[in-house]
């Protein structure tokens, strides 16, 4: 039996330096075969930081740096969360108003709310004057508002929940943060009120990483960073222009569940956020939900109503397809999307017993709409938010349509809701 050869005393030097690496300042001193074993091993090692990456590059070798260019090594900047600043001007909130008096709902968001512009559009069912105490900055939307702007033939496309996406059409700023009147603000495991636009816009701002998954998710945020073998050439990322926040106490289960389980809040604030991965469906809640208007506002819209679906949340479906439809844009896109940060607090509303009882299709509708979307693919020539849309309408009239009467709706109603874009937009 052979005995190995012990390491040479230069094999020792290398790994020594690779164990002080963070220590040293300066490489330029070694020769350039020397340099590359060890660079190769700090890759190996899963040691190659930016800093590092830096000391590498100092060097100014160029095998050095032919080897970062070949295998598509990037700097990545890692924004830090705490200085991130937000102009009030490209922000709008769109609040849903179910209920005429807002009084209470207002001043608990006033410390958040008060230097942004609301957009504040009353359910077109609402017959009483909205209440709203004084010191935000507002516009109501009403009925007439809608019959006027998208006309009286479209105004169903903006009634119950969906009223929030009359909001979306009037917008004139870049990023639009959506919430109802039933939402409270969160606070997080120190007991501090958790601000959503700024979690928002931070999560819009900062990319997504759509392509691999980092198991210490979002590694833009403060404290993280991307884990030992994750590609270099992918960690830039790509443009995020929707983050899905959660909700504390009533989480956004399904009527089934929460009959079974009337009892079940959801009380865990979860410190994270995660890119959705590309390819990957979700369902996606119209609360708690902010998005990069100029980028995917087309995507963002009304289409699915159920024959007898009614004002509760547990009977509604749009906001589910919105997330497939905005989710499938932003996969062939190459656009993030995040969800996790931030909560707001649900209160409920309704009874999912109740709602259980009616005839809703959803439940069932879901088991067709997914494999339809999972196959979905769209041209190279839908470079937009709203040539993506265009395609998606006509395959699911095509596919979806022919054996369900309410779906080959739905595909005009997309077909309508550009159409109302396109003219509002010349507009506003």
């Amino acid at each position: 039996m052979s005995t190995p050869c012990p390491p040479s005393l230069l094999s020792l030097a290398i790994d020594a330096a690779l164990f002080n690496l963070h220590n040293i300042s300066d490489l330029s001193f070694l020769p350039e075969h020397l340099l590359i074993d060890l660079f190769l091993r700090t890759l190996r090692a899963g040691k190659l930081t930016d800093r590092i990456l830096r000391i590498f590059v100092a060097t100014g070798k160029e095998e050095i740096l032919s080897v970062i260019q070949a295998l598509n090594i990037q700097f990545v900047l890692t924004p830090v969360l705490p200085t991130i600043t937000i102009d009030s001007n490209e922000v709008d909130i769109v609040i849903a108003a179910f209920h005429s008096d807002l009084t209470s709902f207002m001043e608990e968001w006033r410390p958040i709310f008060s230097r942004f512009h609301l957009i504040i559009v009353e359910d077109p069912d609402l017959k009483e004057e909205l209440k709203i105490p004084k010191g935000f900055d507002f516009d109501v939307y009403t009925k007439s508002d809608i019959d006027k702007l998208a006309g009286s033939s479209n105004a169903a496309m903006f009634s119950g929940y969906s009223c929030r996406y009359f909001g979306y059409l009037v917008s004139k700023r870049k990023y639009i943060i959506s919430i109802d009147d039933d939402c409270s603000p969160a606070k997080d495991n120190n007991g501090d009120l958790v601000d959503i636009v700024t979690q928002h816009i931070t999560n819009l701002r900062t990319p997504a990483t759509p392509f691999f998954f980092n198991t210490l998710y979002d590694p833009y945020r403060k404290g993280a960073d991307f884990v030992r073998g994750y590609p270099f050439g992918l960690r830039s990322g790509v443009t995020c222009v929707l983050s899905c926040g959660l909700w504390l106490n009533l989480a956004d289960y399904d009527a089934p569940t929460q009959s079974l389980k009337p009892e079940l809040r959801n009380s865990r604030y979860v410190d994270a956020v995660l890119t959705v991965p590309k390819n990957t469906l979700m369902p996606m809640s119209g609360i708690n939900l902010a998005f990069d208007r100029e980028m995917v506002g087309p995507a963002l819209l009304p289409a699915l109503k159920l024959a007898k679906e009614g004002k509760f949340r547990w009977e509604t479906i749009e906001d589910i397809w919105c997330g497939l439809v905005v989710k499938a844009v932003c996969d062939h896109l190459d656009l993030g999307v995040k969800t996790g940060l931030p909560y707001v607090s649900r209160n409920e509303r309704g009874s999912a017993i109740d709602s259980l009882k009616k005839e809703w299709e959803g439940v069932k509708l879901m088991e067709e709409l997914v494999p339809f979307f999972q196959s979905l693919k769209l041209s190279p020539e839908a470079v937009t938010a709203e040539s993506c849309v265009t395609e998606i309408a006509a395959a699911v009239k095509k596919g979806l349509g022919r054996s369900h009467t309410e779906l080959a709706n739905v595909a005009d109603s997309m077909v309508a809701w550009l159409k109302i874009w396109k003219e509002v937009r010349s507009r506003v």
